[in-house]
């Protein structure tokens, strides 16, 4: 299962994602936007704070702009490097190590140059606050509901998968000695609870142990937001080549997935101890995104948003307690969840990683740069930006195509269990 901005990667100087960003910089200094241009004092560009979801928020009870670079580089971090690397093993496995390893650094590398393209995307259009607002600018109304949609059902199934992460984690450090829907209901009470606080950097302690334009929108300085996605990708990608690989090497290619099974017991006790809070913190992170977004769409320009009214807390508690509900109920009650978390990040997550930040580059240099014209101008960055449409779309066909096949055998093999299982 993968997130927003994937398999990360440890950048060089002369990598071609550099190249292609120093290119892409040049013809965006090319008639480029008076938006773009900075604001000095608040580190966004000229007017980002009259026009964001949250506005100017000096004299607010509650205010949410005040994630850091680095806490916003951490939650990232936190969101991606969970349940999901667990698999990378196995991968290598299937494919090879050096052909797995190339892998993960070029779909890193790549998410490196969308993550590019998202950020200044949100900073020309600073209302933009999720991908349900950028859908409403690209394709109006079905644009704004479609892509809402998929954030929440998403984000709603990955709370679900980590809470079966933790479910497994639980059940390996107790030895399986309670029915496995009770260790899934003590591990979402925590998740619940940490995703309760409004504010995302009342989340940032959990992270010492996604989502991307909802953690911009909340930044205090906006223009840092590549610092972040430069060093999520050089810690996340070094991480993840470094746990493939050595796993890989020391389990031997009948390594299982998750990769932790395949330890002595007494190492895949402390394995999952150790992953623990990271389970919890982007169980937490997701839920907290779905209920954000609907939040937001409720009270948006309204004083719920801003103060502590009995209306707004108790919507945002409702909200809050239905994605977790939600993600509980089907991570217990769906005998084939583990697969559709895979369809959803087929259907989902391959367009908000990797396609969908393409169309937005050609949207803003279409409508602001001079339609045809700017694209043969721009003919490098344009041809990147159809390129990351087509990723998307097949990464999203394939991803589908494998995950339906897997359901079809795991029914014919008799795998599926029973719903509301305790095994």
């Amino acid at each position: 299962m993968r997130t927003r901005h994937g398999l990360p990667t440890r950048i060089s100087g002369f990598s071609p994602v550099m190249v292609a960003i120093t290119m892409a910089k040049n013809h965006l200094d090319d008639n480029s936007s008076p938006s773009l241009e900075a604001d000095d004092r608040n580190a966004a560009p000229v007017g980002y704070h009259d026009t964001d979801v949250f506005g100017r928020e000096e004299d607010h009870q509650i205010q949410y702009k005040t994630l850091s670079w680095p806490l916003v580089a951490v939650l990232m971090i936190a969101e991606i490097v969970s349940n999901g690397m667990l698999s990378l093993p196995s991968s290598l496995a299937v494919v090879g190590l050096v052909p797995g390893l190339v892998l993960i650094i070029f779909l890193g590398m790549f998410a490196l140059f969308t993550s590019w393209l998202l950020i200044q995307f949100k900073l020309r259009h600073p209302e933009v606050h999720n991908m349900g607002d950028a859908g409403y600018i690209l394709a109006g109304p079905i644009g704004r509901e479609v892509l809402a949609f998929g954030t929440i059902v998403f984000a709603v199934f990955a709370t679900g998968g980590q809470l079966l992460a933790g479910q497994i984690a639980l059940g390996v450090l107790s030895s399986n000695k309670l029915c496995l829907m009770l260790y899934t209901g003590i591990f979402a009470i925590p998740t619940l609870l940490f995703a309760m606080p409004r504010t995302l950097d009342r989340l940032g302690w959990l992270s010492v142990v996604s989502v991307f334009f909802i953690l911009i929108s909340e930044m205090r300085r906006p223009n840092d937001a590549m610092k972040a996605a430069y060093t999520l990708q050089i810690s996340a990608t070094t991480f993840y080549c470094l746990f493939a690989a050595i796993t890989y090497i020391y389990l031997g290619p009948d390594v299982a997935s998750p990769s932790f099974t395949s330890l002595p017991l007494k190492w895949s006790k402390a394995a999952y101890a150790i992953a623990i809070p990271n389970f919890l913190m982007a169980g937490s992170l997701y839920s907290h995104t779905a209920a954000k977004l609907l939040f937001i769409r409720f009270f948006r320009k309204s004083r719920h948003l801003h103060e502590h009214t009995v209306i707004g807390w108790g919507v945002w508690v409702y909200l809050i307690v239905l994605m977790n509900a939600a993600a509980f109920v089907l991570a217990i009650g769906v005998p084939i969840f583990n697969y559709l978390i895979g369809i959803a990040a087929s259907l989902f997550a391959s367009w908000y990683t990797y396609g969908i930040a393409g169309a937005f580059w050609l949207y803003d240099s279409w409508v602001d740069k001079g339609r045809f014209e700017a694209w043969k101008r721009m003919w490098f960055m344009c041809g990147v930006s159809w390129l990351t449409l087509v990723a998307g779309a097949f990464i999203c066909v394939a991803g589908m195509y494998v995950t339906v096949k897997q359901v079809v055998d795991a029914y014919a093999s008799g795998e599926v269990s029973e719903p509301f299982s305790c095994s």
